[in-house]
């Protein structure tokens, strides 16, 4: 069973990023944080609990949402099922997302 952070990435602008897949056979709990790390420049953000590495329209849980320079976006409590992926998409780069939680 693994617990702690379970996916890190740093988004490159524009590209939908796999940040984290519960393997088979597992069920995942998990908190997402995401961190603009820019100084200036507001960016838009989607997060998605999909099937694959390209969201279909009903599985983005966050949508261009707007995080502010130096600020966070932090959804929790997330459950998800075997092979299900946590999806992660930023308008700019300078952005980092975190997985943190267990796997059971």
């Amino acid at each position: 069973m693994a617990t702690g952070t379970l996916g890190q990435a740093d988004l490159a602008a524009t590209t939908n990023t796999t940040v984290y897949t519960v393997p088979v056979s597992k069920i995942g709990t998990v908190s997402i944080n995401i961190c603009n790390r820019s100084a200036t420049n507001p960016v838009m953000v989607r997060l998605a609990v999909a099937a694959s590495g390209t969201p279909a329209n009903a599985e983005w849980v966050e949508y261009d949402a707007i995080i502010a320079p130096n600020s966070v976006l932090e959804r929790t409590g997330i459950v998800m099922s075997a092979s299900k992926n946590v999806v992660a998409y930023s308008s700019a780069a300078n952005v980092s997302v975190n997985v943190y939680g267990y796997e059971a």
